[in-house]
């Protein structure tokens, strides 16, 4: 009984921001698993989380990403204020995402590509860019251009830790928390505060292929977010683009109501603007 009142403040702030939206957005998510949204459930809260930091009411737009292959994806994608490609495994609706990742290069509709996400839209950008149609991930099966591949072995710590095609699959992934160095002046680094290293988790056992990055970055796509090493690929931006951005780890993992992740904040925001141009 002698205890004191709880500070409410922070939640206050939170409870009073939902409450007084200044606007809405619609947030695109093309995926494979829309049909159960609980496993986007953490992306689902950060992206709300992004609106909270913004006073903007967030709306979701599921489309499943097969529904996307084979044809125009305007119909379904030229009304959304950002499009967001979620992580995920299989070959299954690739072609769909690759698609909304091309809308949202061309149309200049602010992009968020996460893990496999980031990985399709560098896919699209070497066929579209670069004119090498059969680009492809190698998770896929055999391409002449494996822009996406199973590395072999990377440095974690000060221990070297290997993987291959035989390997047990849950070997073969990059799971935890790991370093990248952002480039000064980037986008990505200008979101994170201007700084030049972030700590971020991962989930995945499919990396870009560095080797494909310097004709890339002659079109556009600047590679921003590098292991230490400068091995792995973990960010990449369009420069010519209001908002395009691809990361290799799951940010989303790292979102909080109070502490919105500054990626999601900036997505946000971005698709704000851009509501208020169409």
């Amino acid at each position: 009984n002698d205890a004191p009142a709880p500070d409410l403040a922070r939640w206050n702030q939170i409870t009073h921001a939902i409450a007084n939206y200044d606007g809405e957005v619609t947030i695109a998510i093309v995926g494979k698993y829309t049909g159960l949204k609980d496993a986007y459930k953490s992306l689902v809260e950060a992206l709300h989380h992004g609106g909270i930091a913004n006073t903007v009411k967030v709306n979701l737009e599921w489309i499943e990403a097969d529904t996307l292959e084979g044809g125009n994806p305007a119909g379904k994608l030229d009304w959304v204020d950002g499009i967001l490609v979620p992580g995920r495994f299989g070959q299954r609706g690739s072609e769909g995402m690759i698609a909304a990742a091309g809308f949202a290069r061309e149309h200049h509709v602010p992009f968020l590509g996460i893990c496999f996400g980031m990985q399709l839209a560098v896919v699209e950008a070497t066929r579209s860019l670069l004119g090498l149609e059969r680009a492809n991930s190698s998770e896929f099966g055999t391409t002449p251009d494996p822009v996406v591949g199973l590395m072999t072995e990377w440095v974690r710590g000060n221990q070297l830790e290997k993987r291959n095609a035989g390997s047990d699959l849950g070997g073969t992934m990059r799971l935890g928390a790991y370093p990248a160095m952002l480039q000064r002046g980037s986008r990505i680094s200008h979101i994170y505060g201007d700084v030049s290293e972030i700590s971020e988790r991962h989930r995945h056992r499919y990396e870009i292929n560095i080797n494909y990055r310097d004709r890339l970055e002659q079109h556009g796509l600047r590679f921003a977010g590098l292991s230490p090493d400068g091995i792995l690929p973990e960010t990449v931006e369009l420069a010519d683009h209001p908002w395009f951005i691809g990361v290799q780890y799951h940010p989303e993992l790292k979102s909080r109501p109070f502490e919105p992740h500054p990626l999601f904040a900036s997505f946000i925001q971005a698709a704000v603007v851009q509501s208020r141009l169409v």
